[in-house]
């Protein structure tokens, strides 16, 4: 992989504002260093850009390679045909297919080095799943088309990062689901991932607890001491700096968030709340524990607006400019 390499982005689910988000990304972008390409259905961004009155032209390649010399003057498009033209806001069990085939498509590339990373536009995980998709969502889909890795995911905006030790469960599913292999497991990789992909040397792993008051001493659960921290203790004993269990509803404020360089969570909305209150439009996924870079907005796939214009591309930006930041660093 050469430091200008693409950055390969997929389209999403098709009734979603993914491909919006592409085109306005794109007249954002055009005069970037890193050119990006697009696994899409071709005519139909011409079509969409058109109904939208975006001044985007199309260029179709047959190979990442191309995208550089047609990244200015046109959208990048690798070609990923629709069973049907989407219906705006209606997702269609029949596209799921070509869905997945941009996932696998621009993970081939990544693993063979002849893209910097990959960006993925959401998905409506319900539409793959009726499809016969098995997985939760990108993020487990992402580990085992990389050969089975361990992964964690990391949602950063500029104020903050936070990654889940449990994902895509109830919130008592993630209950019973949490024990200290997982939370040593998540510490593991989001102390690596920041060493690698943002620079941060000595990373600080601030770890929040699952109970109230972080259990008052057994009162209001015992989870931090059973399970939280031995798993901060062997951490600690690894060389990690970590930290906790702190009370969650002390952790996220401004003046805390400067003692730490990431937090870690003990399920999904404990997680993401406070990240998407802080910056909404800013926050980026990202796939720690890949062998490659991969990002993509902190949304779903508004299937409300889809098709309005009225689609907001800052977040797709942001996991662009993660991405290529990240790509960066990996190739110094």
């Amino acid at each position: 992989m050469t430091a200008a390499a693409p950055l390969a982005v997929t389209m999403g689910e098709p009734a979603g504002v993914g491909a919006e988000l592409s085109l306005k990304a794109w007249l954002s972008r055009r005069g970037a260093a890193r050119p990006f390409f697009v696994l899409d259905d071709p005519a139909r961004l011409s079509a969409l850009a058109r109904q939208l009155g975006l001044n985007v032209p199309i260029a179709e390649i047959s190979r990442p390679e191309d995208a550089a010399s047609q990244f200015r003057a046109a959208l990048p498009v690798l070609p990923v045909r629709l069973a049907l033209p989407p219906t705006p806001g209606h997702p269609d069990v029949a596209n799921a297919g070509a869905t997945i085939e941009a996932i696998e498509r621009a993970t081939a590339f990544a693993m063979a080095g002849t893209v910097a990373g990959i960006v993925t536009n959401p998905i409506q995980k319900k539409t793959l799943q009726d499809a016969g998709f098995r997985h939760p969502g990108h993020t487990e889909f992402l580990a085992e088309l990389a050969g089975g890795v361990e992964v964690a995911m990391m949602l950063a905006c500029p104020q903050l990062r936070v990654v889940p030790v449990t994902i895509h469960l109830s919130l008592g599913d993630a209950v019973r689901a949490l024990d200290g292999d997982a939370i040593v497991r998540a510490g593991r990789i989001a102390a690596r991932g920041l060493r690698d992909l943002f620079g941060i040397e000595h990373p600080r792993l601030a770890v929040a607890a699952l109970n109230p008051h972080a259990g008052e001493q057994g009162a209001m659960g015992d989870e931090e001491r059973r399970i939280i921290v031995p798993a901060i203790e062997t951490l600690q004993r690894e060389g990690i700096a970590a930290r906790g269990p702190a009370p969650a509803d002390t952790l996220f404020h401004a003046a805390a968030r400067t003692a730490y360089d990431v937090a870690l969570c003990m399920y999904h909305d404990q997680a993401l709340i406070p990240i998407k209150t802080i910056d909404f439009s800013g926050g980026v996924n990202v796939t720690l524990g890949l062998p490659f870079v991969r990002t993509s907005p902190d949304h779903g796939t508004a299937l409300d607006i889809a098709g309005t214009g009225r689609a907001d591309p800052a977040s797709l930006l942001a996991a662009i400019d993660m991405a290529d930041d990240m790509a960066r660093r990996r190739a110094a």
